[in-house]
C-alpha cells in the first residue's frame, strides 16, 4: 500500500460480527497487518449472515478485506500458547467478548501484558468492563435506547424510530475504538508501555448525544420530533413532495432561511425566522413543498446554496456525482464496497486482499511466529488450528 500510515503495525483481531471487525477494517485499510483469529468451530458467524456468494455473506466480505485469517482453539492449552506467542510481536489486540471471558481462558490482558508490555489491548463491549450491566448482552438498538438517543428519534406524536445506521456499533464500537487504539498506540511507541482500552458502545453513544445534554443542563427538554434539530422547526425539517418523496430543508442559519424563502417563492416567510418553531409556519412550508415533485425541487435548489437537498435512496446516493467523483466505493471481491471515509495525503487506498477464508493464512502466520513445520502439523492434527 503506497504510503500506508499503519504499515508495520500488527493487529490480532478476535472480534466478531460488526463493531470490532469494522474497527480493524479501518486499521487494515491503512496498512496494518490484521490477523483475524476465529475459533476452530463455526468461526465468525457473520460469514453466513444474509445474502452472499460461495457460502460467505457480502457482509463478512465487506468488513474483513485486507486481513489475514487464522483459526485457533483457545479452549485448549496449546491454542492459548499460540496466542501468547503471537502477542509477543503484536502492537494491538481487539476482542469483543463479554468482560472476563479472555481472562477465564487464560489469555486476558494481564497475562498478555507479561509477554508484551507494549501491547495495546482493546475490549469492545456493550456496557463496559464494570458496573451492574457489564455482563449483559445487547445489540445496537439496546445501546441507543439506553443512551437516550432512541427516545429522541422519530416524528412528533409517533413512536421511536429505529435508525438504519447502527449508531452504537459503528460510532460507538468501531470509530471510538479506532480513536482510542491509535492514541494508546502513539503512547506505547513513545513510552514503551501499552495499555487496556475499555470501549463501551452505550457510553460512546451517550458521549455524542450532545444537544439533548445541553437542553438538560438548561433545565429544558423537547418532545420527540419537536426539538431544534429533530423536526420541531420549520427551517430544519423533512417535507413530503408531490410525488411522495422527501426534501430535507436545513436552512438553520438566518442567512440560509432568507435565501430559501426567496428561492421557494415565499419571501413573506423571511420575517418569521425568529418564530421558526411555530407549527403554523411548519404547516405552510409543508403545504408548499407538496405542490412540486422532488425532481423539480432538486433542480431548483441545485442552483441555490441554502442547505436544501433531496432525500436519496442508497442507490441514488451511490450514483450521485459528488460521491462518484470522490470514489467513495470500490469494486472488489465480486461486490461494491465502501472505500475508507477519509483521505490522507501520500496514501492511496487499495484492496490488497479479499476477506480471508477460515484459517486461510494459518501456516504463514504461525511460521512468522517461529513455529516449524512439524509444530504446525501437530497443531493441525490435534485441531488446535
Amino acid at each position: 500500500m503506497n504510503g500506508a500510515p499503519l504499515a508495520g503495525v500488527r493487529v490480532l483481531d478476535l472480534s466478531r460480527l460488526l463493531p470490532g471487525p469494522v474497527a480493524t477494517l479501518h486499521l487494515a485499510d491503512m496498512g496494518a497487518d490484521v490477523i483475524k483469529i476465529e475459533d476452530a468451530g463455526a468461526g465468525d458467524y457473520a460469514r453466513t449472515m444474509g445474502e452472499g456468494c460461495d457460502g460467505v455473506s457480502w457482509f463478512f466480505r465487506a468488513v474483513n478485506r485486507n486481513k489475514r485469517g487464522l483459526r485457533l482453539d483457545l479452549k485448549q492449552a496449546a491454542g492459548r500458547d499460540v496466542l501468547l506467542r503471537l502477542a509477543e510481536s503484536a502492537d494491538l489486540l481487539v476482542e469483543s467478548f463479554r468482560p472476563g471471558v479472555m481472562a477465564r481462558l487464560g489469555v486476558g490482558y494481564e497475562t498478555l501484558r507479561e509477554r508484551n508490555p507494549r501491547l495495546v489491548y482493546c475490549a469492545i463491549t456493550g456496557y463496559g468492563q464494570s458496573g451492574p450491566w457489564a455482563a449483559r448482552a445487547g445489540h445496537d438498538l439496546n445501546y441507543i435506547a439506553q443512551a437516550g438517543v432512541l427516545a429522541e428519534t422519530g416524528v412528533a406524536d409517533g413512536p421511536p424510530a429505529i435508525p438504519s445506521l447502527q449508531i452504537g456499533d459503528l460510532l460507538g464500537g468501531a470509530m471510538s475504538a479506532v480513536a482510542a487504539m491509535l492514541a494508546a498506540l502513539h503512547r506505547a511507541n513513545a513510552t514503551g508501555e501499552g495499555g487496556f482500552v475499555d470501549v463501551a458502545m452505550s457510553e460512546s453513544v451517550l458521549a455524542h448525544n450532545l444537544f439533548p445534554l445541553f437542553e438538560h443542563a438548561a433545565g429544558k427538554s423537547s418532545a420527540r420530533g419537536r426539538g431544534m434539530l429533530t423536526g420541531g422547526c420549520a427551517n430544519y425539517a423533512v417535507y413530503r413532495t408531490r410525488d411522495e418523496r422527501y426534501l430535507a430543508v436545513a436552512a438553520l442559519e438566518e442567512k440560509f432561511w432568507q435565501i430559501f424563502c426567496v428561492a421557494a417563492g415565499r419571501p413573506e416567510w423571511q420575517a418569521r425566522y425568529a418564530r421558526s418553531e411555530d407549527p403554523a409556519l411548519h404547516a405552510e412550508v409543508a403545504a408548499h413543498i407538496a405542490t412540486r415533485t422532488l425532481a423539480e425541487w432538486a433542480a431548483l435548489f441545485d442552483e441555490v446554496d441554502c442547505c436544501v437537498t433531496p432525500v436519496l435512496t442508497l442507490a441514488e446516493a451511490l450514483e450521485h456525482p459528488q460521491f462518484r467523483v470522490r470514489d467513495v466505493t470500490t469494486r472488489a471481491d465480486g461486490m461494491t464496497q465502501y472505500a475508507p471515509p477519509f483521505r490522507l495525503s501520500g496514501w492511496q487506498f487499495a484492496v490488497e486482499r479479499a476477506a480471508p477464508a477460515c484459517g486461510e493464512h494459518t501456516d504463514e502466520i504461525l511460521a512468522e511466529a517461529g513455529l516449524v513445520a512439524a509444530e504446525i502439523a501437530a497443531l493441525r492434527q490435534s485441531r488446535i488450528v
